[in-house]
C-alpha cells in the first residue's frame, strides 16, 4: 500500500481537476490561517467536493499560484491550481481546519497509447464544436498539444457537466474510460445545444411560430 501524507483540507462546492485553475476568496478565519500557512511553507492543500451534506473522499491537491489581493482584515483573493488526486484515509481536527491523511493516486499507466490518441482526437473535434462560443480561439488551438490524460481532465472540467458527473470523472483511474464517458456526455450536451438553437430560431427568426400559435 502506498504511503500517506497529511495535508489541510478545504471542503468546497466545486470539483477540482489536475491542471485546472481555482480562483478563491478566502474570508473565514480558519481558512485565512490555513492559506497563510500554505503560502509560508509553499505547500499544497486538498480540495474536496462538499455538498453541505455529503463529504467526498476523493479530491485534488491545489497549489497557490498567485495572491491576487490582500485586504486589511486578512481576507484575500488567490489563484490556485489543481495538482494531484488523492483518497482520504483519515481525517483529523487538531487544528481549526480539517486535515487529512491522504494517499496520492493517478491513472493506470498500462493503457494502449494508440487507443488514447484516437479517443483524444475524436473528443477534440466534438469538444471544440461544443465550447467554441464559450472559449477563446487561442485556447482551443492549444488542445492539440495536450496529452490524452490532460485533455480528459479539461473536458471533465467543462461547465456543462453537473458536479456529480465531474466527481465521477475525477474518481476514474482510466484515461480511456474518462475520455469515452466525457465524450458521450459531450455528445448529449451538443444535441441539447442544437435543439435549443432550433427552438430559438423558430421563435425569433421570422415570427412564423409565434403567429401560428396566436
Amino acid at each position: 500500500m502506498s504511503s500517506t501524507i497529511k495535508i489541510p483540507l478545504f471542503p468546497l462546492g466545486v470539483v477540482l481537476f489536475p491542471g485546472m485553475p481555482l480562483p478563491l476568496h478566502i474570508f473565514e478565519e480558519r481558512y485565512k490561517l490555513m492559506i497563510s500557512e500554505c503560502i509560508d511553507s509553499d505547500s499544497v492543500f486538498g480540495v474536496v467536493y462538499y455538498t453541505g451534506e455529503n463529504f467526498y473522499r476523493i479530491g485534488c491537491t491545489s497549489m497557490i499560484k498567485q495572491i491576487l489581493k490582500k485586504f486589511d482584515d486578512g481576507r484575500m483573493n488567490i489563484l490556485a491550481e489543481g495538482r494531484e488526486r488523492f483518497a482520504i484515509h483519515h481525517i483529523t481536527n487538531d487544528k481549526p481546519y480539517l486535515q487529512g491523511e491522504v494517499e496520492i493516486f493517478d491513472d493506470k499507466t498500462s493503457e494502449n497509447k494508440t487507443e488514447l490518441r484516437d479517443l483524444s482526437a475524436a473528443a477534440s473535434h466534438l469538444y471544440k464544436q461544443t465550447v467554441k462560443n464559450l472559449t477563446p480561439q487561442e485556447s482551443l488551438e492549444l488542445i492539440g498539444s495536450l496529452e490524452p490524460k490532460e485533455f480528459s481532465f479539461l473536458i471533465a472540467a467543462s461547465s456543462g457537466f453537473s458536479l456529480n458527473e465531474k466527481q465521477a470523472f475525477l474518481e476514474m483511474t482510466s484515461t480511456a474510460e474518462r475520455l469515452k464517458k466525457s465524450t458521450s456526455a459531450l455528445m448529449r450536451m451538443s444535441e441539447r445545444q442544437k435543439a435549443t438553437k432550433e427552438i430559438e430560431s423558430m421563435i425569433s427568426g421570422n415570427g412564423y411560430l409565434h403567429n401560428k400559435i396566436l
